[in-house]
């Protein structure tokens, strides 16, 4: 996919993450850093509507992830929104402390549009997905769930892939080879801060 953030953009977005996260802890920033990061957050770059998930990793394990598939808000307020969700709101973890802002690394995600994936068997699903590139969403009824394209680098086969996805979506996990799930890919642009040890969402 083509880059449509810098490296730089990613570090705005970055800095716009832990900042928004230790506030919420009582942790106040430096007001010239403040400032500069908002002058940053001006650029058309961040005023782009795209789905944003943001992660959060502690000692090489998932901490904490939320995030939005659709592109419901700019890319700057669904970070702004997802860092909170990940650090207070993830179900799955008590809510970060204070003396963890520290040692807890970020990354952050930001999506292509999902596109739907027209299959007609197992086999046809299985060509149709490419790992290491692609974030997968299934759906079925009531049930949803979706894996990063960073998740390949702790399950790299196809169908092992799928049937945790299943899993993790309530269903059974062989669900996806019986034909009748709504699939979607995407891609993202990916910035994680250079510090700490990192895993991945699974």
């Amino acid at each position: 996919m083509d880059e449509e953030f810098s490296d730089q953009e990613g570090d705005t977005l970055l800095r716009l993450a832990r900042m928004t996260i230790g506030e919420k802890l009582g942790v106040r920033a430096d007001e010239n850093d403040i400032a500069l990061l908002e002058k940053e957050l001006e650029a058309g770059v961040f005023k782009k509507k795209r789905g944003v998930f943001v992660t959060l990793q502690m000692n090489g394990e998932l901490r904490g992830c939320i995030g939005n598939l659709e592109a419901g808000e700019t890319v700057a307020e669904a970070v702004r929104e997802n860092s909170v969700n990940a650090a207070f709101k993830d179900p799955r973890f008590p809510a970060l402390q204070r003396h963890e802002l520290e040692r807890v690394s970020i990354e952050i995600s930001i999506l292509t549009k999902p596109e739907p994936v027209k299959y007609r068997d197992k086999n046809d699903l299985l060509s149709k997905i490419t790992p290491n590139k692609d974030g997968v969403i299934i759906a079925d009824n009531r049930k949803k769930a979706t894996f990063l394209p960073q998740v390949w680098e702790q399950v790299p086969g196809k169908e092992e892939f799928l049937s945790h996805l299943c899993v993790k979506a309530g269903m059974r996990k062989n669900e996806w080879k019986n034909g009748g799930l709504e699939v979607k890919v995407y891609r993202v642009e990916s910035f994680q801060e250079k510090t700490g040890n990192f895993g991945t969402d699974f």
